[in-house]
């Protein structure tokens, strides 16, 4: 199975934490490294200052809003990136949440699988260097052509609900799903190759980005946990965790306590059904699994600690029983 580590841009340890991750990543071999946009880092800035401090390992871009960064500033960030760099580059699109598109900026959500889809078009034609001819519904790029080099980014989507797998099934190089445990990714695995028979496609491979802890500690696993609170009620996710045996703590979730009763309430067990958490014979077994399910390639967001500064740890542990 194809490894490789994505960020996980935690909230409770330095931002500058990222670099190390990234170097921590190239130094256990990983090929490609996944570069998100949170409430921290703008994602390209970020991704030239790992290209500073790496010698080697790739670059990939999200998954970005659709509805929050348009297909030319997006194309114009990738290939600067490559550029200034000289690095291999990717990109990922995505709908992301409420929070994120409505909250933090203001935009609109409405539509958003039409905005992927209508993204996804513009993008392809940018980094390929032709000049764009989309006039979308939602968003569009019309007229425009990179004065840089193109970088011919492989394009990945983000999918989790069936309008998100009937795009990827169509226009992606690459799916990828987040935080899903065996069973939900081998469910999104067969609609993505649903929606590719009904669309004439080949299916495209599928990643999942899942948290990963080698024999982990306290504040590792805390981090863990406090990782998975905002997903226990939300639509789809909450199906998930319920299906996986944790019906009870959905059902509180639902209820909307605070935070800290949630977090409180969030057993080990909850984070080791959505990723890579114990001892090597444990990580070895849980990817078989992902496997069996039909992904192709495991993006393992680390844990980090004091104990554990980047993940450094997890990543070679993880690189050394699985590669």
């Amino acid at each position: 199975m194809k490894l490789s580590v994505s960020l996980g841009l935690w909230q409770d340890r330095p931002p500058e934490e990222a670099l190390e991750t990234a170097r921590a990543a190239e130094a256990a071999g990983y090929p490609e490294l996944w570069i998100g946009e949170m409430a921290t880092w703008d994602a390209f800035a970020l991704g030239t200052a790992i290209g500073a401090a790496t010698s080697r390992i790739a670059l990939t871009f999200g998954p970005l809003a659709v509805t929050v960064r348009d297909p030319a500033t997006i194309a114009m960030g990738v290939a600067s990136v490559a550029a200034l760099t000289g690095r291999a580059t990717g990109v990922a699109l995505g709908t992301s949440s409420d929070v994120v598109v409505r909250g933090w900026h203001g935009r609109s959500r409405s539509r958003a699988a039409t905005a992927l889809a209508e993204s996804a078009i513009a993008v392809r034609q940018l980094v390929s260097g032709s000049k764009s001819t989309v006039d979308g519904s939602v968003v569009g790029s019309q007229g425009y052509r990179l004065r840089l080099a193109a970088p011919n980014s492989p394009l990945t989507i983000a999918a989790f609900g069936p309008r998100a797998l009937e795009v990827a099934a169509r226009y992606a190089d690459r799916m990828v799903v987040n935080l899903v445990s065996p069973a939900a990714a081998a469910s999104l695995v067969r609609g993505l190759r649903a929606a590719a028979a009904r669309a004439g496609t080949t299916p495209p491979p599928v990643a999942a980005w899942v948290v990963g802890a080698a024999d982990p500690g306290q504040a590792e696993l805390e981090q863990l946990r406090r990782g998975v609170v905002g997903y226990l009620a939300a639509p789809g996710y909450a199906d998930m965790f319920h299906a996986e045996g944790f019906g009870e703590l959905v059902d509180f979730a639902r209820t909307r306590p605070h935070p800290r009763e949630l977090l409180a309430a969030v057993p080990v067990e909850a984070i080791a059904a959505v990723g890579l958490l114990g001892a090597p014979s444990e990580i070895a077994a849980k990817a078989r699994e992902y496997a069996e399910a039909g992904v192709d390639e495991l993006a393992i967001v680390p844990a980090t600690s004091d104990e554990d500064p980047g993940g450094a740890k997890t990543l070679a542990a993880v690189a050394a029983e699985l590669a």
